[in-house]
């Protein structure tokens, strides 16, 4: 499960975020994710954003009440709570294993008003 956590940490750490290369080596080639406003994002939109400075090193992303389950061997889902200057959403990821390293397969934001 620590695995899955580091690599949800790395992809909310603004220099991961600002290199493609970087945040690919973190997200499956089937991820998708429902963001917090609704939309469907895949890794093409989803590496559009990110490398936009999402996140300002200035103002790092607030991360509280982390928790794991491991569901199956090599599938973990974790949720936490995350306050980007101010945006709070509650945040819902499934990491799996693979060939080539824990890969996030799916996120889900909600926001906390």
């Amino acid at each position: 499960m620590q695995a899955a956590v580091d690599g949800e940490m790395r992809l909310l750490d603004p220099e991961v975020r600002a290199s493609p290369d970087r945040v690919l080596e973190l997200l499956d080639p089937e991820f998708t994710e429902i963001g917090a406003s609704g939309r469907w994002w895949d890794v093409e939109s989803i590496l559009t954003v990110t490398s936009g400075g999402s996140i300002s090193p200035e103002s790092p992303v607030k991360v509280s009440d982390m928790s794991g389950a491991v569901l199956a061997p090599g599938i973990v889902h974790l949720t936490y709570f995350a306050d980007n200057q101010g945006r709070r959403v509650w945040r819902s990821s499934l990491w799996r294993s693979t060939e080539t390293g824990w890969r996030l397969y799916f996120h889900q934001g909600t926001s906390a008003g």
